[in-house]
């Protein structure tokens, strides 16, 4: 919420006005393996115990055959399973309620309308017209001017380009070149479509392993959004919306939508006068939802580094460096979601599982498998919490835990864990139906 506090956004009129709801996790169904699932939690297992990670603790019960489930431990998985949400309340210290961690889910249009709307009243000019024409500066090589279609010239001195997998600035006129990752993340297309809401939305999104991908559904106050992410190699166009079809829970509301796409990201976001965000900079799949947060955290980089007309070259070096940091990171743990997986229903699935991953994923399988060690690294976006609900829901165990794990006496150990269980089911109990918190709070008016 930093960003909306910024913007001056009020979260439920935010709420309300995308038919948004509130999401807890992500659940993965068949991913590890057929009629396995797991949820994603937005938040953190139990709580750190003498310095040491929980589930070093948790493994070492486990490993002595008295532990719980671990999605026990995680409000957030209690909740979503529940169908309960609250906002956190930073006054019950020590409780889980004060620590609730969540996302949203909204209506992608909606929510476009939305900023135009606040950024509009701010000040913002808005000039519509397609390009037909980029000019360069002929000393310096910087984007000078765009001519439209009408015969209108923009002129500027730093340009956002916002205009997708065509990249027209960054790529088309600057020739900046992308970097092709389809050989770690093999899905290349997708089609969309919308069905009426048939239930009152879970607070959580699903993502649902399929023969040559997956299929998203996201609950929204107005409907439900749905979408078969697949592999051109392993699935025809026609055979994917079938798929997508058969899983629909309700009625189609919208024409399908079909989307090409390539894993990728430019070789350098900032290239002279022009900052790329988006798709222009780069696409990773849908699978985390992590496109939006790499559209903000580029728009900070950029306040960061904002330049002045010398374009100083160090900063833009620096930009380019975190942000591709930033991308091989987040490209790391969605392969990790293909990669471990014991599927051998399908080519897809047998082509994920043996397929070479980038050294610094191995790196970091390597490191659990052993020890049940995890960094988090940079403040990446992706925590030790969020490796470890993907690691351990998709069956890779490590062989032992942290030392520090083995000096509490197995007495006070089952005591402390059983203690933190019961915080968690007692915490899920007083929180409201999601439904119940929408309708008091931002719920749409849906007569």
């Amino acid at each position: 919420m930093q960003s909306a506090q910024l913007l001056g956004i009020d979260e439920n009129d935010f709420v309300r006005r995308t038919a948004a709801t509130f999401k807890l996790g992500i659940e993965f169904v068949d991913w590890g393996g057929l009629g396995q699932r797991y949820i994603h939690p937005f938040g953190s297992y139990g709580q750190e115990m003498e310095g040491v990670h929980f589930h070093h603790f948790w493994y070492r019960q486990a490993q002595a055959g008295g532990a719980l489930p671990l999605d026990r431990y995680s409000i957030g998985v209690g909740a979503a399973r529940a169908g309960k949400f609250q906002r956190p309340d930073p006054s019950l210290v020590h409780s889980p309620l004060a620590t609730i961690a969540y996302a949203y889910q909204f209506d992608a249009a909606l929510y476009a309308r939305y900023l135009r709307e606040l950024a509009e009243a701010a000040g913002t000019l808005r000039v519509e017209g397609r390009i037909v024409d980029v000019r360069l500066n002929g000393e310096s090589g910087h984007v000078e001017t765009l001519l439209l279609d009408d015969g209108t010239v923009v002129a500027g001195d730093l340009f956002i380009d916002c205009s997708g997998f065509r990249g027209l600035l960054i790529e088309g006129a600057l020739g900046t070149g992308y970097d092709d990752w389809s050989s770690y993340l093999p899905c290349d297309r997708a089609v969309a479509r919308a069905c009426e809401r048939v239930a009152d939305p879970i607070p959580y999104t699903r993502a649902t392993a399929k023969a040559a991908g997956w299929q998203w559904r996201i609950p929204l106050q107005s409907r439900t959004g749905n979408g078969h992410v697949y592999c051109s190699d392993h699935i025809d166009d026609d055979a994917a919306l079938r798929v997508l079809n058969a899983g629909l829970d309700g009625k189609p509301i919208s024409e399908p939508n079909f989307l090409r796409f390539k894993a990728g990201v430019r070789r350098k976001a900032w290239n002279r006068n022009v900052v790329s965000l988006g798709l222009a900079a780069g696409f990773l799949e849908p699978l985390e939802s992590t496109s939006i947060h790499l559209i903000q955290s580029g728009i900070a980089r950029l306040l960061t580094n904002f330049p002045d007309k010398r374009f100083n070259t160090p900063d833009i070096d620096y930009y380019n460096r975190r942000t591709r940091i930033e991308y091989e990171q987040i490209r790391d743990f969605l392969v990790l979601h293909y990669k471990a997986t014991d599927r051998d229903d399908s080519a897809f699935w047998n082509r994920c599982r043996t397929m070479v991953v980038p050294a610094s994923l191995e790196q970091r399988i390597a490191i659990f498998r052993e020890n049940a060690r995890l960094y988090r690294e940079d403040s990446e976006l992706f925590s030790e919490t969020s490796w470890l609900a993907v690691l351990h829901g998709q069956n890779v165990v490590p062989r032992s835990h942290h030392p520090i794990a083995d000096l509490l006496p197995p007495d006070e150990l089952a005591a402390r864990m059983t203690r933190i269980a019961a915080a968690m089911e007692g915490s899920v109990a007083r929180m409201p139906e999601h439904q119940v918190f929408i309708d008091h709070y931002c719920a749409i008016d849906r007569r």
